[in-house]
C-alpha cells in the first residue's frame, strides 16, 4: 500500500512516532501488556494520531499484519516442526555426543557450540536451549567446572542463530519490511552467525564467562521436563530410543534446505546476469524448489517420513507436529504485529520524515538501524519487537538509498545486531537463562549481558563489512 500524503509536518510525525513507542514501552513494561495487544493498540492510536482517516485505520493496520504474517508465519511454521521432529527423535543428543567424541574431550564446549549452532537453524531459541539442558548438564557434570563454560556457548549459538538465520521470525520480518531476499539473507546470514559467535561468545567465555565459577545444579529438569509431550512422545518411542539416528542423517536434514536455498540463490542470479537462458524447465525446477519456504516443506517431509517414523506411528508424528505450533503463535502474532506497527509509520509518512531526519544527522543507514535497534532492545527487552519496528522504522529510507542485495542483507544483520546487545532485566531470555542455570541477577549480568553484547557487536561490525563490499 503506497504511503499517503502526509497530514502534518515532518516535526509533528516524529514527535507522534517517538509518543507511540513511548506509550508501547510503558505498556509492555509498567503495565504488563502482552505485546501483541500493546503493538495492536499502539499501532491503532499511531494510525489515528498521524491523521489517517478513521474510515481506513482498520484497513491499512490489518493490510500491513497480514501481508507480514503472509510470510512470517509459513516459515515459522514449517521450521518449529522440523525443529520438533529433531528434538523428539534424539538429533540435537546425536549431534553433541558425535562432536564432542571428534572434537575431544578439551573442546567439549566447542563442541556443544557447534552442535546448538546447528541444531539452532530451524530451532526457536527457548526451545533449542530446553532441549540442550540435559545435554549441557550431562557434559558439565562429566567434565566438571563452572556451568558456564559448556552452557555459554550452546546458549550464545541459540542466540546468534534466532537473531539473525531465517526462518527465525525476527530476520524473516526485518528482511520482509527492508526487502532483502530471504534465501540470500540465510545463506549469508549463517557464516555470519557462526563468526560473530566464534568471537562474540564461544572467545570470551574461554576468556572471562567460563572462569565466573557457577556450581553445576541440574535440579531445574525434573521442574521443566516432567510431564512434557516431548517426555510423552519418547515413551511412546522406546524403540526409537535404542535406534537413534545416525550423526550423517541428522546433519544432512539440517543442511537440505540450506543446499535448495543456496541453489536458487546461485541460479537466480546467474539467470538475472544473463549467463543462464530465460527458458528452462529444469533451472525453474531448481528455482522453484529452492525458495524458502518450498526448501522447509521439502525439508519437513523428509524428516517426517525418513526420521520422525523411527519408532513412531504416523498417528505418533501428527501430535508432534501440532504440539510444534502451539508454542509458536505467540511469537508469531507479537510478529504480526510489529509488521502492523510499521506498516502504519509508512502510511502516515512517518518513515519517510524519520529518513530525513537520520539523513540530516549524518548517520549512515546502517549505523541508523543498529542505534534504534539497540534503542529499542534495551527499553523494552524483545528482539523480535526491536526487530520489527526498526525495519519498519527505516523501510522508507531504504527506498530511498536503494542499497544492493547483499547491503539490504548487511542492514538485516544490524537491525539483529542492535536487537542482540544488552539483554538485561526486561529480556525474557535473560530470566531463562539465569534461573536454568542457576545464577542470580548480578552474575547473569556479568556473564550472559555483556556475552549478548560481544555478540551483537560482532556482527554489527560484520555486518558493516559487508556493507562496504556490497
Amino acid at each position: 500500500m503506497d504511503p499517503m500524503e502526509p497530514a502534518y509536518g515532518s516535526a509533528t510525525l516524529l514527535l507522534i512516532a517517538a509518543a507511540g513507542i513511548v506509550v508501547l514501552l510503558v505498556l509492555i513494561i509498567a503495565l504488563k501488556m502482552h505485546a501483541f495487544v500493546a503493538l495492536v493498540l499502539v499501532s491503532f492510536g499511531t494510525a489515528i494520531a498521524s491523521g489517517v482517516p478513521l474510515a481506513d485505520v482498520a484497513g491499512v493496520a490489518v493490510g500491513a499484519f497480514g501481508s507480514t504474517l503472509g510470510t512470517v508465519a509459513l516459515l515459522v511454521g514449517l521450521g518449529a516442526m522440523i525443529g520438533r521432529l529433531l528434538e523428539v527423535t534424539g538429533g540435537a543428543q546425536v549431534l553433541a555426543d558425535t562432536l564432542i567424541s571428534r572434537f575431544g574431550e578439551h573442546r567439549a564446549p566447542l563442541a556443544l557450540g557447534v552442535a546448538a549452532l546447528l541444531f539452532g537453524l530451524p530451532i526457536f531459541f527457548d526451545a533449542g536451549l530446553v532441549v540442550f539442558l540435559p545435554i549441557i548438564f550431562s557434559v558439565a557434570t562429566r567434565f566438571g567446572g563452572s556451568v558456564l563454560l559448556y552452557a555459554l556457548p550452546a546458549a550464545g549459538a541459540f542466540a546468534a542463530m534466532h537473531a539473525i538465520v531465517p526462518p527465525h521470525p525476527g530476520p524473516v520480518t526485518a528482511a520482509t519490511e527492508v526487502g532483502a531476499s530471504i534465501g540470500l539473507t540465510t545463506l549469508i546470514g549463517v557464516p555470519v552467525a557462526v563468526i560473530a559467535w566464534y568471537v562474540g561468545v564461544y572467545l570470551f567465555t574461554q576468556a572471562y564467562a567460563g572462569k565466573v565459577y557457577v556450581p553445576i545444579d541440574d535440579s531445574v529438569l525434573t521442574g521443566h521436563r516432567g510431564g512434557s509431550s516431548t517426555d510423552a512422545a519418547e515413551g511412546d518411542g522406546a524403540e526409537q530410543r535404542r535406534t537413534p539416528p545416525s550423526f550423517v542423517h541428522v546433519l544432512a536434514i539440517l543442511l537440505l534446505p540450506l543446499v535448495l536455498i543456496g541453489a536458487n540463490t546461485i541460479l537466480s542470479t546467474l539467470r538475472t546476469a544473463g549467463d543462464l537462458d530465460e527458458e528452462g524447465a529444469l533451472v525453474d525446477a531448481v528455482i522453484f524448489v529452492g525458495q524458502t519456504p518450498v526448501a522447509l516443506l521439502i525439508t519437513l517431509l523428509v524428516a517426517t517420513y525418513t526420521l520422525g517414523t523411527r519408532g513412531h506411528s504416523l498417528a505418533d508424528v501428527e501430535s508432534i507436529l501440532n504440539d510444534a505450533l502451539g508454542p509458536i503463535c505467540a511469537i508469531i502474532l507479537i510478529t504480526g504485529a510489529g509488521g502492523m506497527f510499521g506498516g502504519v509509520l509508512r502510511y502516515s509518512g512517518i518513515g519517510a520524515a524519520l529518513s530525513d531526519s537520520l539523513a540530516d544527522l549524518g548517520l549512515p543507514l546502517i549505523v541508523s538501524a543498529f542505534v534504534i535497534a539497540t534503542i529499542l532492545r534495551v527499553a523494552q527487552g524483545s528482539a523480535t519487537v526491536a526487530l520489527t519496528t526498526t525495519a519498519g522504522l527505516i523501510s522508507a529510507a531504504v527506498v530511498t538509498d536503494d542499497p544492493s542485495s547483499v547491503q539490504l542483507v548487511a542492514l538485516v544483520m544490524a537491525i539483529a545486531a542492535g536487537a542482540t546487545v544488552l539483554s538485561h532485566v526486561n529480556d525474557s531470555g535473560f530470566w531463562l537463562v539465569g534461573r536454568f542455570f542457576g545464577m542470580d541477577v548480578k552474575t547473569t549480568l556479568r556473564t550472559w549481558t555483556v556475552m549478548e553484547t560481544t555478540l551483537g557487536l560482532s556482527i554489527f561490525v560484520l555486518a558493516c563489512g559487508l556493507w562496504l563490499v556490497g
